[in-house]
């Protein structure tokens, strides 16, 4: 079995690659973003733009949220408003809101003082969807790692906005838990969701690609256990998570946020 990595690897993507060679997967680390003839692998760990070219010729099944499932959740898990729109309407937008892309990173995730200041349409189609969200403080932020319906590992992240590696707190357990009994139905059945104490409530910040996703101070094992699941082989993806394998960007739309 092996697991393909991409050109750069970050901390976090070498501490998966050392979980891979204890657990006994071989590891590739390609060049660029050409799959070599005749190269086989069953699994996958890097940025959505690699998994876009790479995943799709190696029979590699990345998942990933709806891009709207923020969207669906009820205002008491989100304590905040939240939209996806085309950012062609985004940049009518004539008030601070968090903006950001749903699974990608095209569109710089912070703070916009209104739509102007997003990246224009020289830039980026006017389709593309966005998330804009009302403006939380978020006190201490956690990441969670989910598998099969349970919290399988965890970090905290950042502290009032800050990087502060750490254990995730018992209550963030709590909340991922409860989350998952809730709404885990519009999840795949390997995923990060990103969770936050804000005013002191606790409220889900987003999802993201385990495949994609940092562990920052979690259990690189048990963060690898993820991680083969969410970008695995095509041919094992069970039935209920085939709505959530990722489609990769239209070319002539790829070519615009490039």
């Amino acid at each position: 079995m092996t697991l393909v990595l991409p050109p750069r690897l970050t901390a976090s993507a070498q501490s998966l690659r050392d979980a891979a060679h204890r657990r006994g997967l071989r590891t590739v680390q390609l060049p660029t973003f050409d799959v070599p003839a005749g190269l086989r692998a069953d699994y996958l760990h890097a940025g959505p733009s690699f998994a876009d070219v790479v995943a799709p010729l190696l029979g590699i099944a990345p998942l990933e949220a709806a891009p709207g499932w923020l969207t669906g959740l009820p205002r008491e898990l989100t304590r905040r408003e939240i939209t996806l729109v085309p950012i062609g309407e985004a940049y009518e937008l004539r008030r601070p809101a968090f903006i950001k892309s749903p699974n990608d990173k095209n569109i710089p995730a912070m703070i916009y003082t209104d739509g102007s200041r997003l990246p224009g349409p020289d830039a980026v189609d006017r389709r593309t969807p966005v998330l804009v969200s009302d403006i939380v403080e978020f006190t201490a932020e956690y990441r969670l790692h989910l598998l099969d319906g349970q919290v399988y590992a965890g970090s905290q992240y950042a502290v009032h906005g800050r990087l502060h590696l750490g254990p995730p707190s018992a209550d963030a357990l709590a909340f991922g838990t409860d989350l998952l009994a809730a709404d885990g139905h519009t999840l795949p059945s390997a995923i990060v969701v990103d969770v936050g104490l804000a005013d002191g409530n606790w409220a889900v910040i987003e999802a993201n690609a385990a495949w994609a996703s940092g562990a920052y101070s979690a259990d690189p094992d048990l963060v690898l256990e993820v991680v083969l699941r969410a970008a695995g082989p095509t041919a094992s993806v069970s039935a209920r998570d085939r709505e959530f394998i990722r489609r990769p960007q239209r070319p002539e739309l790829a070519s615009q946020v490039s």
